[in-house]
């Protein structure tokens, strides 16, 4: 049986993820020690105790994420459970760079500390008040690119996630945005949400931030990666870490294909998908695009001994 390797982005975040992991297991309170001397931050504090709004913060946020990741993925390595019994790896948006931490590529304290600033980058790309992301539920991809294309007169809309069949999401200057919700209207979408985040994600108007993550990664030694990473912006199994250095930067402003990623990963013969880290947004969506493959999630002791179970 082929399993895949998930990592949770941005959306997964709650105040307390990880803390069972933490207070049952010295390998995952490892990692989050590991986080707050690469940071030189208590991180640690803040996502177990909050406040929420600045664990929201994308520059906490995604560093805080892929540490929950690791230290759920290090839980199971411990136990036994190592890269290879996994055939392949993905990430969602920021959970790539756990992918490629997971796949030996970047170690975790480059891996935290790119993130820091591929948070602040994404943040101050474009002045707070003028991009957002909304979701299309019950849209098709092609709604969602005709829907694009139709309010781009009025400034930058892009497609940036499709993240399952009736669930895709738009990214782009507020002007334009503003004008979706009337023509999804005529073309029946069920519904259509303002996202609470604080830039234009997956969207050309990230450029600038794409910039300065080239130059942040083009310092960091990527290794090859001990385990096929299928990358956001290609949906093809890489292992080279030069293409995935470069991929991560191509990712800022490129789409996540997330339906295309579990499709492929389904037709590489992959029948069960391990979500690790906060949340079960992944598993969810993985539900929606394949039903028929089994998906799991690992975030607590709990998860670890049912899987466990599994593996024996």
């Amino acid at each position: 049986m082929k399993q895949a390797l998930l990592f949770p982005g941005q959306g997964s975040q709650v105040v307390g993820m990880g803390r069972d992991l933490y207070d049952a297991f010295p390998v995952a309170r490892q990692v989050f020690e590991e986080l707050d001397d690469a940071l030189s931050q208590n991180l640690t504090d803040l996502i177990f105790e909050g406040p929420a709004d600045q664990l929201m913060l994308t520059e906490n946020t995604q560093p805080a994420l892929v540490a929950v990741s690791m230290a759920a993925l290090r839980v199971l390595n411990e136990a036994g459970i190592g890269t290879p019994s996994f055939s392949y790896a993905a990430g969602h948006s920021l959970g790539e760079y756990a992918a490629l931490c997971a796949g030996g590529v970047l170690n975790f304290t480059d891996t935290v500390k790119a993130l820091k600033e591929r948070g602040r980058a994404m943040q101050h790309a474009v002045p707070v008040g003028q991009g957002g992301m909304v979701a299309l539920i019950g849209a098709s991809l092609e709604q969602a690119e005709t829907i694009s294309q139709q309010v781009s007169r009025y400034g930058v809309c892009e497609v940036a996630n499709d993240n399952c069949p009736g669930q895709i999401v738009l990214s782009g200057e507020l002007v334009a945005l503003s004008h979706v919700a009337a023509i999804a209207e005529s073309l029946s979408i069920r519904k259509v949400i303002p996202l609470k985040v604080s830039a234009p994600f997956h969207s050309s108007l990230m450029m600038m931030a794409a910039e300065r993550m080239k130059n942040v990664l083009e310092k960091l030694p990527f290794e090859n990666a001990s385990l096929p990473i299928l990358p956001n912006v290609t949906v093809v199994p890489e292992t080279d870490g030069d293409i995935l250095r470069n991929l991560l930067v191509r990712q800022i402003t490129g789409r996540v294909r997330w339906t295309e990623t579990i499709q492929k990963l389904q037709s590489l013969g992959v029948t069960r998908f391990v979500e690790v880290g906060a949340g079960t947004v992944l598993s969810g969506l993985v539900k929606r695009i394949s039903p028929d493959v089994r998906s799991l999630s690992i975030q607590s002791p709990r998860d670890v001994e049912e899987f466990m179970a599994l593996e024996a």
